[in-house]
């Protein structure tokens, strides 16, 4: 399979949407810090507002990044912006106005395999990036769609009740077709993506077996 676009034109996207939303960059990465911020020290309305943080970073990267941006070099970008979309949306409706999904810190090998995931997305995934060369503005900043992916599977696996299917199908298809990128392009820091998406697959199926919670409908 040959992908429409080169890894210099790809680069070229991260340049011009990083020029442009500046300094969005800061103001996402901060919601995610409010997330895990509130899923360590829960109050009444945590859930609620991790939930809308993740229904703004996913509508962020579907509408911003895919629509307007990558879509200049890749058609396809309008059907991820679309999943991106539909994501957002299932957040904002499922975990925000209907409460259906409750986060939450525990001692346990899903929190801990949880925090790793986050470090990773926050921390460690642009050191990599840096180290291989993906220097800003050409590089993939906390709000695109690998690194925030990445960041959703670790709150995800710090959910206190079962979680549904519906919630885990677009990030974990995103994270086949996103490790593409480290065949195609040389973007070796996306290696976590697929890596982590499984490894929270396999967590949450086993989560879900010991539950006994109804799933939300």
């Amino acid at each position: 399979m040959k992908l429409p676009f080169t890894t210099e034109e790809f680069l070229k996207v991260f340049e011009k949407y990083n020029l442009a939303v500046w300094p969005m960059q800061y103001g996402l990465y901060l919601i995610a810090v409010a997330a895990v911020i509130l899923a360590v020290k829960t109050t009444t309305y945590s859930s609620k507002y991790i939930s809308l943080a993740l229904a703004l970073l996913w509508l962020w990267m579907g509408i911003v990044y895919h629509l307007l941006f990558f879509s200049t070099i890749n058609k396809a970008a309008y059907g991820f912006g679309l999943l991106f979309i539909v994501q957002g949306v299932l957040f904002l409706i499922q975990g925000f106005f209907r409460n259906q999904f409750s986060f939450e810190f525990k001692n346990d090998i899903y929190g801990f395999v949880g925090t790793a995931v986050i470090l990773f997305a926050l921390i460690v995934y642009p050191v990599i990036s840096y180290y291989l060369g993906h220097m800003y503005p050409s590089s993939p900043t906390f709000g695109l769609p690998c690194p925030t992916t990445i960041f959703t599977f670790g709150i995800i696996l710090w959910m206190k009740n079962r979680c549904p299917v519906y919630v885990l199908f677009i990030p974990l298809l995103w994270s086949v077709l996103g490790f593409s990128a480290v065949y195609f392009l040389g973007m070796h820091e996306d290696s976590g993506l697929l890596v982590t998406g499984m490894l929270t697959a396999l967590l949450i199926a086993i989560k879900n077996r010991k539950k006994q919670i109804p799933m939300p409908s």
